[in-house]
């Protein structure tokens, strides 16, 4: 198949679950959320029991979403953090708007990887899926930095 044909496959069939998703969310005005994730990386674990996770969600949508849930191969148990005036608390969810971004980065919002199944280490990748409150899935392979690493 010629690129640009595979383009245009590729185009139609985005076209259609645009479509789709738009006729089940009602109206049929405007795309809806538009996900993409970048910047992820989870620093090497000081302790074998926790370890925080970092990436930043862009919404090149017209509608509003929010990360509801996270799960990965090195913990059971993912939360959603947020940190406000200096203390941090777990959430139900954190929002991601329509044209704008999620930034979970160090001294902010965060995942935080709890009772780690195993301990990684730096170069390796850990796979994590981001769920959403309207948005599918997105699994990221996230690369193990540094654990003073800071991008």
């Amino acid at each position: 198949m010629s690129r640009v044909r595979a383009r245009r496959a590729r185009a139609a069939a985005l076209a259609a679950a645009l479509l789709l998703g738009a006729a089940a969310c009602g109206d049929g005005s405007g795309s809806g959320p538009e996900l993409t994730v970048e910047g992820a990386y989870v620093p090497e674990p000081v302790t074998a029991d926790t370890a925080g996770g970092f990436l930043t969600v862009r919404n090149s949508g017209d509608a509003d979403d929010a990360l509801t849930a996270v799960s990965s191969d090195i913990s059971d148990d993912v939360q959603i953090h947020e940190t406000v005036g200096g203390r941090m608390r777990q959430v139900d969810s954190l929002p991601v708007p329509a044209g704008g971004t999620l930034e979970l980065r160090r001294g902010g919002s965060h995942l935080m990887f709890m009772e780690l199944d195993r301990r990684p280490a730096e170069g390796e990748k850990v796979s994590v899926e981001l769920r959403f409150e309207k948005s599918g899935p997105i699994t990221v392979e996230v690369p193990v930095e540094a654990t003073n690493h800071v991008p």
